[in-house]
């Protein structure tokens, strides 16, 4: 299985630049230093997956020039990859019919409550239209013919879902990820993982936690993302990674055969 991974987005809730930010990062002219909230786009034949929706999504369909998604799939609920759900309703416009959307049950429980116009009884003409699908008990669900298995992990005490697509693992908001859920991980040729930063925090891997769990792993490429201003200028930090391991950046494009 042949899968396409864009980088949508990479930066941590608040972006890069940070509003109102002086520091050397967020006045850095490189626009490897510029990143909008973590989403990527998965592409495996004709099937186009998008994980997470967050405030910069119409910012990132624009970008990308992607015209059609097959399915919307939520790590979690946290505003920064919820909060653009609203403009899948381009697409609802273009192809006339709704988007499918995959979340956990604590997931549609925030879905619910910040777009009630979407679940009301009276829909008001135009709103987003969605077949809402329930991940269950993190059992793997499937996009058309593509199979699609969540991972959980901790973003410090909230259950966050990653997923494994064929050889490719997408993991962001974690600090903690069991032994039982790092099996699922193993045998990926492609890992991506949140490092936040070099000091340490309480929802978030930092950057060196991050290069020890894919040594751990054992997957021989690594890419890094959910990245805030204060792990430093891409260009220092990149150049200092070990063999195999990356920091994204928005717009990269990986092919994972």
């Amino acid at each position: 299985m042949s899968v396409k991974v864009t980088f949508l987005g990479t930066g941590t809730s608040q972006g890069v630049p940070l509003i109102a930010c002086s520091c050397k990062v967020c006045s850095s002219n490189d626009p490897l230093d510029k990143r909008l909230r973590t989403s990527v786009r998965v592409e495996v034949g004709d099937t186009t997956i998008v994980i997470d929706s967050g405030p910069d999504f119409r910012q990132q369909m624009l970008r990308s020039e992607t015209k059609k998604i097959d399915a919307l799939i939520f790590t979690h609920e946290h505003k920064d990859h919820i909060a653009g759900m609203d403009d899948i309703r381009a697409f609802n416009y273009v192809h006339k019919l709704p988007v499918d959307v995959f979340a956990s049950e604590q997931v549609q429980v925030a879905l619910r409550r910040e777009y009630q116009y979407i679940f009301a009884d009276f829909k008001y003409p135009g709103i987003p239209e969605i077949n809402l699908y329930t991940i269950a008990n993190n059992h793997p669900f499937h996009v058309n013919d593509v199979k699609v298995t969540p991972i959980e992990v901790l973003h410090y005490k909230l259950p966050v879902l990653g997923f494994r697509i064929g050889d490719f693992t997408y993991i962001t908001d974690a600090n903690a990820i069991s032994d039982a859920e790092k099996e699922k991980i193993k045998g990926s040729k492609v890992l991506v993982l949140n490092a936040l930063r070099h000091e340490k925090h309480i929802s978030h891997f930092t950057l060196s936690e991050a290069v020890d769990l894919v040594r751990e792993l054992d997957v021989p490429e690594a890419y890094f993302t959910h990245i805030s201003h204060q792990l430093g200028l891409h260009h220092e930090v990149d150049g200092e990674l070990p063999d195999g391991m990356h920091l994204a950046y928005d717009g990269l494009c990986i092919d994972v055969k």
